[in-house]
């Protein structure tokens, strides 16, 4: 049976029902970021939430204020910028003229971050003094501080340097070859690395990458805005050919030297997830081979460098993908929280320092999806998991010894959700399809919650269109896949509509939750307005339905995505409303790709499509997704030949605009060009539209253009 629910989202309640009968228009001036009304459609949530010891705070104004917890709490100031500014000794020509560059250190600190005009301030405001003062430098870039040791590292250019609180530089790199990088995030961002440098716990240590990347090709990307163009080469590992080199150094701030972690052969290997352990005596890393289907989880002392013990391995015939170190246990500094797919879905494993899996700690067709942390004691854990359901994340109690679980959200939704201090405490921030915005406090022990903040519904005056959760069963009979509808405002059963599938479909995404408005995006409700319905189907190969629904797509990217946002698509053919002559298509990035199978494969179906950014041919893609997903063009030379869009530019049939911006460094312009260029060959028309400047995504006014272009396209030739 077909899973269908929905909420029509008219909040008759807040207005009387006459006044929709002015049939406000939502501009995409209101509805896209960028636009110069965007933000009064915002629903308005409390501003930097963070604990500061067991009170939760948020910034309103000049002030600090305090979040009550309890019914019998009001809201008080915490702290005044005035106060701050005077501390530091700031006149009030150099004092802060915000709070919006104030940042807690952690909440077991009493210390602020904050960045002033001309330099960075450690503050302490239950002593109300300033403990540190850094100096903000030219090229200062990927500040890390260590607010134990009063330090900070950064870089500048390709460089790593450390700064004391008295403004003293010290290089921890001088190395002049440009194709060698310190301190920066490594294998393109990809296995949940953000950054490039680690500090231990005492910040005595610095764990650091560093990238050779002079085996690799330069990739030549061009900026037009000079009078004569000026080249800008990146380092882009093209699937199947030559991989940057990485290692970790290990500097000691006392010693001022510097030991490389020897982490052997063969250099084309990802190093990942890098984690100190609580002695400060070793360094834990999780090493994947170039074909990524092997994950050793190492462990090396960082005065000598030697590999101490591999702990254990990982191993999968499609691929294995850590993105989580490892996670002391706050009360046994001899055990540590692992999370992985390796029984199907993510799930936590405790093992001890030696390497020896004592326990599975959470098991289930679900996937737990952040870990939050310990109470007090370190008895027992908190985490966010999908077990109410794949479209929703709910907040767990785990009692690691006995292993009794316990909910401790209490609406449905998707929840954030962050510990205070002493664990007694969790703040939950959350929205669902019908709740634009809550935030609640719960003791943790007690499981009492008390809801501080709900916001309101920013549209209130307005019309919006019916927006429909539900699933439709994949072409095997039995996989769920969620879609989102949006229907128009003035909808009419007995009309037929255009409709326009919006499309993602890659890893690592979820178009479709229940969120506030189900992520239905701002230009699906001005499209809604215009008189589409907007479709979006989560494919298998998405995330948070477990490891087979996601690698399904492995070796054959594309084709299995294909075929799912199909059966949406045959769904959509049984709606008496929908006009089966005038379906079209729009994505971006891998949605772009998805545009092209779709109206590549199916051409008798899709009149009109809009790709952005699109990849074309995955021999173009880098390495370190490329290749997890495909293998190497030499390994999968058929798989590759697949699901190259260039190859099929013939099938065109449709109208078809492709957008990219001109430097982009993620998915190349050759992506477009290539494609542009076998479909002169073959005879077809698609049209391309540039971003001068722009990268793989537009931003600022751009992006609002870049909307009103895709949307006349959708007038012209769909409606």
């Amino acid at each position: 049976m077909r899973f269908i629910y929905s909420i029509l989202i008219v909040f008759s309640a807040l207005m009387p029902m006459k006044t929709f009968s002015q049939d406000i228009s939502l501009t995409l001036e209101d509805l896209i970021p960028g636009g110069k009304t965007f933000s009064k459609y915002r629903a308005e949530m409390p501003r930097q939430l963070a604990w500061y010891g067991d009170k939760l705070t948020f910034v309103k104004g000049d002030c600090i204020m305090t979040v009550p917890i309890s019914e019998k709490q009001k809201s008080e100031v915490f702290l005044r910028l005035v106060e701050i500014n005077a501390n530091l000794g700031l006149s009030e020509d150099q004092g802060l003229k915000s709070m919006t560059k104030v940042y807690p250190v952690s909440a077991e600190s009493s210390e602020l971050l904050i960045y002033g005009n001309k330099n960075i301030y450690l503050y302490d405001f239950k002593a109300k003094n300033k403990t540190a003062e850094f100096n903000i430098l030219p090229k200062m870039d990927n500040l890390d501080f260590a607010a134990e040791n009063k330090v900070v590292a950064y870089t500048k250019d390709n460089n790593l340097y450390i700064q004391t609180a008295k403004g003293e530089e010290f290089a921890v790199s001088e190395d002049e070859n440009k194709e060698i990088v310190y301190g920066q995030s490594v294998h393109r961002n990809e296995f949940g690395i953000k950054k490039g440098t680690f500090w231990s716990p005492s910040g005595q240590s610095l764990a650091f990458y560093r990238m050779d990347e002079s085996m690799v090709t330069d990739y030549p990307l061009v900026d037009v805005s000079a009078r004569v163009a000026k080249l800008k080469n990146q380092k882009y590992p093209m699937a199947g050919m030559k991989s940057h080199h990485v290692t970790v150094g290990v500097y000691n701030v006392s010693t001022k030297k510097t030991v490389y972690l020897k982490t052997g052969t063969p250099k084309e290997k990802f190093l990942t997830n890098i984690a100190w352990s609580p002695d400060e005596k070793s360094v834990y890393i999780a090493e994947l081979n170039r074909g990524q289907d092997t994950c050793v989880v190492n462990r090396y002392n960082v005065e000598t460098g030697k590999l101490e013990k591999t702990l254990f391995t990982e191993t999968h015939p499609k691929y294995v993908e850590p993105e989580n170190p490892v996670f002391f246990l706050k009360n046994d500094k001899n055990k540590f929280l692992w999370l992985s797919e390796r029984d199907g879905f993510n799930h936590l494993y405790l093992y001890d320092t030696d390497g020896n899996l004592l326990k599975q700690v959470t098991s289930g067709q679900w996937d737990v999806t952040s870990i939050i942390g310990f109470d007090e004691k370190g008895e027992n854990l908190f985490y966010l998991s999908t077990e109410v359901s794949p479209v929703e994340k709910q907040i767990y109690k785990l009692n690691l010894k006995s292993g009794k679980r316990e909910q401790l959200s209490k609406e449905e939704g998707v929840h954030y959700a962050a510990l205070s201090a002493s664990g007694k405490y969790i703040s939950d921030m959350y929205t669902s399809q019908h709740n634009p915005g809550k935030v609640a406090v719960t003791e943790t022990k007690s499981n009492k919650t008390y809801v501080s903040h709900t916001a309101k519904n920013p549209y209130g005056n307005v019309v919006l269109p019916e927006i429909t959760l539900g699933s439709v069963k994949a072409n095997d009979g039995e996989t769920d896949l969620y879609y989102r509808m949006v229907k128009p405002t003035k909808f009419d059963p007995n009309e037929k509509y255009p409709v326009i599938v919006y499309v993602y479909g890659g890893p690592h995404s979820q178009m479709v939750d229940n969120s506030w408005m189900a992520q239905a995006r701002g230009w699906d409700i001005f499209m809604a307005q215009k008189g589409y319905i907007v479709f979006t189907l989560d494919n298998r190969g998405t995330l948070y339905r477990g490891l087979e629904f996601e690698n399904i797509t492995h070796r054959q990217l594309g084709v299995v995505e294909t075929q799912d946002q199909m059966s949406g698509v045959e769904y959509l053919k049984t709606l008496p409303f929908v006009d089966t002559e005038r379906i079209g298509v729009h994505g971006w990035s891998y949605g772009g790709f998805m545009t092209l199978n779709l109206m590549l494969r199916h051409p008798e179906t899709f009149k009109v499509g809009v790709a952005g950014g699109p990849v074309t041919d995955w021999k173009y893609y880098e390495i370190m997704y490329g290749e997890r997903y495909m293998d190497s063009p030499q390994e999968n030379p058929e798989g590759y030949k697949e699901t190259s869009m260039v190859d099929r530019a013939g099938d065109l049939k449709g109208r078809l605009l492709l957008i990219h911006g001109d430097e982009d460094p993620v998915v190349v312009m050759q992506h477009n060009l290539s494609f542009i260029a076998s479909a002169i060959k073959k005879g077809t028309h698609p049209d391309l539209f540039i971003y001068p400047g722009q990268e793989h995504n537009m931003i600022g006014r751009d992006r609002i253009h870049l909307h009103e272009h895709i949307t006349r396209y959708f007038d012209d030739f769909l409606k």
